[in-house]
């Protein structure tokens, strides 16, 4: 899942990048409020967490113009201004939830895992194929009623093949939704991550899942 930082205060944001990141997340960082708005607009994310004090164009406005332009992606505020009214207009507005600073980062996780749970048109909270069960909220893998040990970038390009089944990803789309990074065809990472999934996700299971289509990437499908 990808979800979008949107704050000012460089140590926060990079605390929050480095959390969730490590929690199984993809996350990008703006530090202002007009680029918080464009990558809103213009990139798919799954979450919003926004401050309200941002330089050129605070939250309010950002979380107006995400609304009016169409777009229900879910908002988290996070910020220090905690009064009522604060509160009930980000509500009003369309936020989905507003935490105060400061905070603890898990309250800040169980609601973002929250807020991803509930609601029509929000991720579904499993995904099955064949005997293969991810929960992505708790992000827990069970293949054959068996647990999965897998690593947080592990249960990513997991989530990420089996969310689309069928489909041939190549090793620079993989890169870049589950690493964040351009790939670089002179690194091996993406093949060494799929090497070490498939260990724990195939090798002890007749029906293979994870194929190799020769020159173009991998798709997740029954063989």
């Amino acid at each position: 899942m990808r979800i979008l930082i949107v704050e000012d205060e460089r140590k926060t944001a990079t605390y929050l990048h480095k959390g969730l990141s490590e929690s199984g997340f993809v996350a990008d960082t703006a530090n202002q409020g007009n680029d918080g708005l464009h990558l809103a607009l213009t990139q798919p994310y799954d979450l919003i967490v926004l401050d309200v004090m941002l330089p050129d164009r605070d939250g309010w406005a950002v979380l107006a113009a995400i609304r009016r332009a169409g777009q229900q992606t879910p908002v988290l505020f996070l910020t220090a201004r905690d009064t009522l009214p604060e509160r009930v207009r980000g509500l009003e507005l369309g936020a989905d939830d507003y935490l105060v600073k400061p905070f603890a980062f898990s309250e800040l996780l169980a609601r973002i895992r929250s807020v991803l749970r509930r609601g029509p048109g929000r991720q579904p909270e499993t995904l099955r194929v064949a005997d293969l069960e991810l929960d992505l909220i708790r992000h827990k893998t069970t293949r054959g009623g068996r647990r999965l040990d897998l690593t947080p970038k592990e249960f990513g390009l997991l989530s990420l093949l089996v969310r689309r089944k069928g489909e041939v990803l190549s090793r620079t789309l993989i890169a870049e939704q589950v690493w964040d990074m351009h790939f670089d065809s002179d690194t091996n990472v993406v093949d060494v991550a799929v090497r070490r999934l498939r260990r724990k996700v195939d090798d002890a299971f007749p029906r293979k899942l994870i194929q190799t289509v020769r020159g173009m990437g991998y798709v997740f499908e029954e063989c």
